[in-house]
């Protein structure tokens, strides 16, 4: 398996799996993906539908990772998906799946299921994918006896994602960047409360977007990446993104029982990691009728599967909402969707990435590239703070299922794109005590507490306040590596 940048860089070297593990933009600031996707025979998907996640999981990423010999790639999924660890929320038995299917039921002739991801250690699907790296990366490091100082931005759910999964780990420091006063009291509590020396909380003076900017920045300063031996946990990771491919595979044979059946995914998103795991295993053959975008008020996606026009919001024009993980207004991994809708045409998405950070965004709308976006699957649509509530009210009432604000945006969109006799899967991102005020607003109870997590706000906190600046976060890398 071979990696290549999305804009161009490169071309005739040869990167494997490992090459790109511990590092996030190629050097170019294109995203890495395989030169082209492995894919699965009818064969492959029968004898996978029955596995544990741990093993489904392992023969998913042995497709990607082939330096990776066979019998350590096991052992590090078996190591990770256990229902141990997955157990914050459920019982055993359901603990045991890892990701379980919870459906709801029947809504215009078609069946509409929750796939639950968010029973890991930071109650968020992030857990799923950032669980695997904190293990990879420890392996890596430790097979070549390095060190790594990973640089990751948050808007609420991959910082203590990546936290928890990196905390303790050898040969690794965390420098989180997050919003400051711009998560909800429980995301921030879940960051700001750990104590352990390898973890450096940054709140920055300003929104998503600015931290997501000040890591592309230092991603960019080569010499100084290379100095402080810097990585990056974030989506734009590929080995993020394919960890994600897995449970697609997992909800699908659930939501079925043959593979001549097709069923459709609901992704609540604001950065396009998610959703892009969806592509990848459309790619890979899995029968994936829709992939529907939902976005909240911060619509860029929306926006761009409705008419073909990408346009980035400046801080100023992105929104806060209630649900904080997707106030996002330039979408990371986008760019790996783009580089397989203009036919992986390196040239043409270096020249249209150049327009976003020249001009703000580009328009396809006129380009028969646009067009082939329904080739692809994916349609979209965009929720409110009213929408969210009424959402979150209606499915308690109706199925008594209490979900978060992020879920609630995916399941409002999923219902307008309902087709008869098509699954209908929305994939859950957080528990709802993650974002208790929108839940007290909507049920006028308080959310379900898991017992790990009580008084949780009330743990002291320990983070830095520094303005959106990259020399100002380098010269902190610095100063704590020195």
């Amino acid at each position: 398996m071979n990696y290549i940048s999305t804009r161009g860089a490169g071309a005739g070297e040869r990167h494997s799996f490992s090459d790109i593990l511990l590092g996030g933009l190629a050097k170019d600031g294109g995203l890495y993906l395989p030169s082209s996707y492995p894919r699965v025979s009818a064969e492959e998907l029968a004898r996978w539908r029955t596995l544990p996640y741990a093993d489904l999981a392992f023969e998913i990423l042995s497709k990607f990772s082939d330096d990776i010999p066979a019998e350590d790639l096991r052992e590090l999924t078996r190591r990770t998906y256990t229902a141990q660890t997955y157990c914050n929320v459920r019982d055993d038995e359901q603990a045991a799946q890892i990701t379980p299917l919870k459906t709801l039921g029947v809504e215009d002739g078609a069946p509409l299921a929750l796939l639950e991801l968010s029973n890991g250690p930071t109650l968020a699907f992030k857990d799923m994918a950032m669980q695997l790296l904190g293990s990879l990366f420890e392996y890596t490091l430790a097979k070549h006896g390095e060190t790594l100082n990973i640089l990751g931005a948050t808007s609420g759910d991959t910082g203590s994602a990546a936290e928890y999964a990196m905390r303790g780990k050898k040969g690794i420091r965390v420098f989180m960047l997050s919003p400051h006063k711009k998560m909800s009291a429980f995301q921030t509590a879940q960051m700001y409360s750990l104590q352990d020396p390898n973890i450096f909380n940054i709140a920055v003076e300003g929104v998503f977007d600015d931290c997501q900017d000040i890591v592309k920045a230092v991603s960019n300063d080569h010499a100084f990446k290379a100095a402080q031996k810097i990585g990056t946990v974030n989506s734009i990771n590929w080995a993020r993104v394919v960890a994600q491919v897995v449970y697609y595979f997992k909800g699908y044979f659930a939501a079925t029982k043959s593979n001549d059946e097709r069923v459709s995914f609901t992704v609540p998103s604001g950065n396009f990691g998610n959703v892009c795991a969806g592509h990848i295993a459309r790619m890979m053959g899995l029968p994936i009728e829709k992939l529907v975008v939902a976005t909240n008020e911060n619509d860029v996606l929306d926006e761009f599967f409705r008419t073909g026009i990408y346009r980035v919001r400046k801080a100023a024009e992105t929104y806060h909402t209630s649900s904080p993980s997707m106030d996002i207004s330039k979408a990371s991994n986008f760019e790996r969707f783009v580089f397989d809708l203009l036919g992986r045409d390196p040239a043409r998405v270096l020249q249209l990435f150049r327009d976003v950070e020249e001009k703000g965004g580009f328009d396809l709308a006129a380009s028969g590239d646009f067009a082939r976006v329904k080739e692809f699957g994916f349609v979209s649509g965009s929720s409110t703070h009213a929408s969210r509530v009424e959402t979150i009210r209606d499915v308690f009432q109706r199925y008594d299922t209490m979900i978060d604000t992020h879920t609630a945006d995916g399941l409002k969109v999923a219902r307008e794109h309902l087709q008869a006799g098509i699954p209908m899967i929305v994939l859950e991102t957080a528990q709802p005590i993650k974002f208790g005020e929108t839940i007290r607003e909507a049920l006028l109870r308080e959310p379900e507490r898991p017992a790990a997590f009580v008084g949780l706000e009330a743990l002291p906190q320990r983070f830095d306040v520094l303005p959106a600046d990259a020399e100002r976060v380098k010269a902190f890398v610095a100063g704590v590596t020195a």
